[in-house]
């Protein structure tokens, strides 16, 4: 079900290659929204647009069933002109090291007719960022027209990157693209084969030298097949809940897509999101790692070995490097080039380093993995450094933040880390440092699962005795620090002075997750998270409605974003609240439906009362790796899936209005395991009606 009034661009990916078009397949050039071809952070093609006889075509149909390729259907001419067109076209794109287009013109007519098909073809080679904050070009872009294809090219200093275009059949190509005049004879048709090659140091150039002589393409039969059996390999869902099941399908084959190869190494690492963040990030990664454990494990050791061979070993105040931290971010683009943005990689994240540990620990638990934590013992120990010593700016027990590049590193180094994100109640900013609630959640965290660790892998008993020491003492000290006696809730964080950062964020809820709550105040933390200033109905919001900063539209201060309502409804399920965590879980199914089950990154915090769908977060990624990971983590949240040691514990608590649940085939140290739950849960979320119980069931 989409949402009324809305046309979504065609996006088509292969790990860090991505296509986004308008519903024609055509390319408009645009300085703040990423349309075109882009690789590695660069946009290869800015524009790509087809005509026939000069006219412009209009969209018939888009089938976009599989996320590496696209087929639009499309007649000339405006849609009134429809019902009388006397040809059509169609164009099959394929994405991969660039993208294959075959074209095909159909004539409808009972004579041969002339036509004359135009591409044109630009680029700009602009950096993401410079699309996303509106800067200009400093390099140089050229053309050139050699041995049958058009080469565009672009040159700042040492930096470059190439696009070369070609075509099957024979072409007049100028500077701006490619012209066929061509016969079809009655009822005929004629096809060519269009190659866009993506070049920069490194790449494979075999592919350049390489010009289409057929129109058949080269196809991608391997990523068809590594994508069925990448479904496979993952637990089947049968479920009573149409739309908890085309989520959870939807989730499994964009995590596909999102898988990349980047320049540093070859194993396939989960990406961020399409368009802006196409590329490892730290916490975004482990996070997904973390909610798809039970799914689709096997991107969790090449996300950890990745990450432990680029942590921090120096003091590097542009990157925000310090000993031990995990990074935040790898880019590949001009920008980061040129110091225009923070070096890549770029550690700018306080949170990525416990949860590397906390990722390390929660893998061994369910594969049963020992060679993989003994041999990453070294940058688990490093990691827990970092807690006690670069992480604690103050000298205090807690994990602050402050940038050290102060001319363009990361403010907010939390993940909520837009500027305006963390703040007081009545909307004022606190100076840096800052201490977010729930980065001593996930110090509280790892240092629990570093002692597990250190006991049980590492065979050093005395650092075991010594973090559960810790671990008691920072949640004794938190639940007195951080504990707003006259909201009954946690702070947000805290400031330079230990003065409460007093908002009311949905921060509490990774609390929940990480155990550092006390028990006797998890009611009272389960209560606000449920209750009407901060469940908008679809959700959970970033920020209580009330506080002084609160917009239903802001990135961070009133949106809904599925990820975090994962982390919350599991966190709620750990301390027994799973009527609570049950309603969340319910929610964001309802949401789901009305994205085709592919949860965006953020939508809109506005009251359920006030519209019959939720609305998108104007710039939102989609897909976005920990959006595709909630559905994951609801649905071991509801089925109460915890590992034990050689078995797996069921304990469902799913909402009645769900149904049947059933995951067969969960992979895990104990080989494949089957669970079972039945909708039994009454949550006082929003009555079932007719009208939404044929939407919930199709």
């Amino acid at each position: 079900m989409t949402q009324p009034g809305v046309t979504q661009p065609v996006s088509i990916l292969d790990g860090a290659t991505f296509v986004v078009s308008d519903r024609n397949g055509d390319i408009d050039p645009s300085p703040s929204f990423p349309t075109g071809l882009f690789a590695l952070d660069t946009r290869f093609i800015a524009r790509w647009e087809l005509t026939i006889n000069g006219e412009r075509l209009h969209s018939l149909s888009v089938d976009d069933l599989r996320y590496f390729q696209t087929s639009f259907f499309l007649a000339p001419g405006e849609p009134t002109h429809y019902i009388d067109a006397k040809a059509s076209v169609i164009r099959k794109r394929t994405v991969g090291g660039g993208f294959e287009e075959r074209l095909t013109v159909l004539n409808h007519e009972e004579e041969a007719v002339d036509f004359t098909v135009r591409i044109e073809v630009g680029s700009d080679f602009a950096d993401l960022f410079e699309i996303k904050n509106l800067l200009p070009k400093r390099g140089e872009v050229s053309t050139l027209v050699e041995q049958g294809r058009l080469r565009l090219r672009y040159r700042r200093g040492a930096f470059f990157r190439e696009t070369l275009v070609a075509a099957s059949n024979e072409a007049e190509i100028d500077d701006h693209g490619l012209t066929f005049r061509i016969r079809i004879e009655p009822h005929g048709k004629w096809t060519t084969l269009l190659r866009v090659v993506t070049l920069f140091p490194g790449a494979d150039e075999s592919a350049a030298a390489e010009l289409p002589t057929s129109d058949r393409g080269r196809g991608r039969p391997d990523v068809q097949r590594l994508l069925d059996e990448w479904t496979a390999r993952a637990p089947h869902l049968a479920c009573d809940c149409e739309p908890l099941s085309d989520s959870y399908k939807r989730s499994v084959i964009d995590l596909a897509a999102l898988r990349y190869t980047g320049l540093l190494r070859k194993e396939k690492l989960p990406a961020a999101g399409l368009p802006w963040f196409m590329t490892l990030f730290g916490r975004d990664s482990l996070i997904t790692c973390l909610q798809t454990l039970p799914f689709i494990p096997e991107i969790a050791p090449p996300t950890l070995r990745t990450l432990a061979e680029l942590q921090g070993t120096k003091l590097d105040n542009l990157r925000d490097e310090e000993p031990g931290k995990i990074l935040h971010e790898v880019r590949y683009g001009e920008s980061a080039a040129f110091e225009e943005q923070p070096h890549s990689p770029y550690y700018g994240s306080a949170d990525a380093t416990p949860l590397f540990v906390i990722l390390l620990d929660e893998y061994e638990r369910w594969s049963g993995d020992a060679d993989l934590v003994r041999e990453f013992a070294d940058e688990a120990k490093l990691a827990l450094r970092w807690i006690d010593t670069y992480g604690d700016l103050l000298g205090n027990g807690y994990i602050w933040y402050e940038r050290r590049n102060t001319r363009n590193g990361l403010e907010n180094q939390c993940w909520k880390d837009s500027w305006d994100a963390i703040c007081y109640r009545d909307g004022s900013l606190p100076d840096f440092p800052r201490a977010t609630c729930e980065l001593q959640g996930y110090a509280y965290d790892a240092k629990i699962r570093g002692a597990r660790m250190a006991r049980r892998f590492w065979d050093d008993p005395d650092l075991a005795d010594r973090l559960e020491r810790e671990a008691a003492d920072l949640k004794a000290r938190f639940n007195q620090d951080f504990w707003v006696e006259d909201g009954g809730y946690y702070a947000l964080g805290l400031n330079r002075d230990g003065r409460q950062i007093d908002a009311l964020a949905s921060n509490m809820g990774h609390l929940l997750w990480s155990g550092i709550v006390d028990q006797e105040r998890a009611g009272m933390v389960a209560q606000h998270l449920l209750g009407p200033s901060m469940f908008s109905g679809w959700g959970v919001r970033t920020l209580a409605e009330g506080n002084g900063r609160y917009n239903p539209l802001g990135y961070h201060v009133g949106t809904v974003w599925p990820f975090d309502n994962s982390i919350i409804a599991s966190g709620l399920a750990r301390y027994g609240y799973t009527e609570e965590s049950a309603r969340i879980a319910e929610s964001i199914v309802d949401a789901a439906k009305y994205f085709q089950g592919r949860l965006p990154e953020a939508f809109a915090g506005y009251d359920r009362d006030l519209t019959t769908y939720p609305v998108q977060y104007p710039t939102a990624c989609s897909p976005q790796a920990w959006s595709a990971g909630a559905p994951m983590l609801l649905i071991r949240t509801m089925l109460g899936l915890e590992p034990q040691e050689d078995g797996l514990t069921v304990r469902p608590a799913v909402p009645a209005s769900l149904g049947r649940i059933e995951l067969l085939g969960i992979p895990g140290r104990w080989g494949r395991i089957d669970a079972f739950g039945r909708g039994r849960l009454r949550t006082a979320a929003y009555p079932e009606t007719e009208e939404s119980r044929a939407d919930r069931t199709g």
